[in-house]
């Protein structure tokens, strides 16, 4: 079956946002009919919004923190804590089975299986490891200046999963990404601009910073997948949110502080 963005917009854009944010958050939402799941890849244009969810609370949570008198190391901490408990830590965990597997295997069937595996090894620990203390430090020097350096971040980084979605193959036939299905390029673009337009009003010019950075590091990530595999997973677009928001974040620190 083709899936096209025609009526996306229009017609289904509530459950297209539903959609985004019961696959992506484990925030309380409505149930979705069975029937909804079959636009799991026209929705992925609302990425950004399901990431700007997330990163509103995260961010409150922060503020609330700083407002308490805590450092903002602790505030960080905190943020980063809200992002990954309704995330889920499934970016995370994906992060962390895709360097196991990319660098844990000689062929790419031996790292699909290593990247099934619920264990996680050296490579993945180091990569958990350093980006988490990296995004952790990334926060603690954003975090006093407000709330919108948090939702740009989580609105930006989400929306480089569906470019790589719509410009990689499946890598296997079973799995969450083979099951959401395979977007087209105006499903990523749309998500591209609406993470933009996010961003936009978040943190000003300062997005397109985070933009470029984000499109860099999904770029990378795609490469080496593309390699490794040929192909991507949900592993794999863990991996990219995971990576892009860090770079998102490097930008930011970089530009606004």
């Amino acid at each position: 079956m083709t899936l096209t963005m025609k009526n996306a917009l229009p017609r289904n854009w509530l459950t297209d946002l539903l959609l985004a944010g019961v696959l992506l958050t484990r925030l309380p939402l409505p149930q979705l009919p069975p029937d909804a799941f079959a636009r799991g890849a026209r929705a992925v244009w609302a990425y950004p919004v399901a990431g700007t969810l997330l990163g509103l609370v995260a961010g409150a949570v922060g503020q609330t923190l700083l407002a308490l008198g805590l450092p903002a190391v602790f505030a960080a901490g905190g943020v980063l804590a809200v992002l990954m408990l309704l995330s889920g830590a499934m970016h995370e965990d994906g992060l962390g089975d895709t360097a196991d597997g990319f660098w844990g295997g000689q062929t790419a069937a031996r790292r699909l299986e290593i990247m099934k595996d619920s264990h996680i090894g050296t490579y993945g620990l180091l990569a958990l490891g350093v980006t988490t203390g990296l995004r952790w430090s990334a926060y603690a020097a954003l975090i006093p200046l407000g709330i919108w350096p948090v939702v740009a971040a989580a609105a930006l980084s989400r929306a480089a999963m569906p470019c790589v979605m719509a410009g990689l193959p499946h890598a296997r036939d079973t799995g969450l990404s083979l099951s959401v299905g395979q977007p087209d390029g105006r499903a990523a673009v749309t998500a591209l601009v609406l993470a933009v337009v996010i961003g936009l009003a978040s943190v000003g010019p300062a997005a397109v910073g985070g933009l470029l950075s984000a499109l860099t590091a999904t770029l990378g990530v795609g490469l080496i997948a593309h390699r490794k595999i040929a192909g991507q997973t949900g592993d794999v677009l863990g991996a990219v949110q995971q990576v892009s928001e860090l770079a998102v974040l490097t930008s930011f620190v970089l530009i606004l502080t």
